[in-house]
């Protein structure tokens, strides 16, 4: 089977990332952790596989992620952690908003992120 028709499998649990608002992936690309180039290079995997980022999105329709250890955002600075809160809680919200939009993938970063990759290739608006 082409790895196109395999879909995109969690690199941690292999099960189906079925919904870009449980992707890992596109949630960091979102919120700038990821470079467009990079972007079909990374491997996949479910948000909440990934609990060092997932505890950072506060929301009620997100069942809160406890990541134990060193990176545990209550052993972190709290001025860090609001940010970052308010950072990646942004970045699941737009991959929310994204499923019912129609735009190509440049487009799916936060203005900021976009405003950012603009300036860096040179086509700063």
């Amino acid at each position: 089977m082409a790895k196109c028709d395999e879909g995109y499998l969690c690199e941690v649990c292999g099960q189906d990332v079925a919904s870009l608002v449980e992707s890992d992936l596109y949630l960091r690309y979102v919120i700038g952790m990821l470079d467009p180039e990079v972007l079909h290079t990374q491997q996949e995997r479910h948000i909440r596989c990934n609990p060092t980022l997932a505890q950072f999105i506060v929301d009620e329709k997100f069942e809160p992620v406890v990541a134990d250890g060193d990176f545990d955002k209550r052993a972190l600075d709290p001025q860090f952690v609001h940010q970052r809160e308010q950072l990646v809680t942004r970045g699941w919200h737009r991959l929310r908003e994204l499923v019912h939009m129609d735009l190509p993938i440049i487009e799916y970063p936060l203005p900021e992120v976009t405003h950012k990759i603009r300036r860096r290739s040179g086509y700063e608006e």
